[in-house]
């Protein structure tokens, strides 16, 4: 199976196992963010899907989000960005010029999460790790 074959049965399946019907609208919502390379806001999905109402592309990313399909990713300035949750780390970078929004997985912070559970009474259920950056793109524009 492709990768974007995977991503589009699981935000299928995601939405199916909140009891909620396959609608054409719901399954344009999960296929235009398959078809993404990149994060996305909640007003690019509704201009790009003229034809689905405002409410359901709104409702469908909540969905998504509560089940953790998605990540919901703080913007400096701005509305929150999306992306595919394509691991259970949720470890991003997001440029705070242009909005890129990029994954990492380090041996350090994986070694401070250990570090952590041994520290902290209670079991860690989830984290979260956003580091805020100027991509290289941005970086080049600026040193024009």
């Amino acid at each position: 199976m492709t990768q974007e074959l995977e991503t589009f049965t699981r935000l299928e399946t995601a939405l199916e196992d909140q009891g909620l019907r396959k609608t054409a609208a719901r399954l344009a919502v999960v296929n235009r963010i398959e078809d993404l390379s990149s994060s996305f806001t909640a007003e690019e999905l509704c201009r790009d899907l003229p034809d689905v109402g405002r409410a359901t592309v709104y409702r469908t990313i909540r969905n998504l989000v509560d089940v953790g399909a998605l990540c919901k990713l703080p913007i400096l300035d701005g509305a929150p960005r999306y992306s595919i949750a394509r691991n259970e780390h949720h470890h991003h970078t997001i440029c705070s010029r242009c909005g890129t929004v990029g994954e990492f997985r380090h041996s350090t912070v994986e070694r401070v999460l250990r570090s952590l559970e041994r520290e902290i009474s209670g079991q860690i259920v989830g984290h979260r790790m956003e580091i805020f950056i100027t991509c290289e793109s941005c970086a080049k524009l600026g040193d024009q």
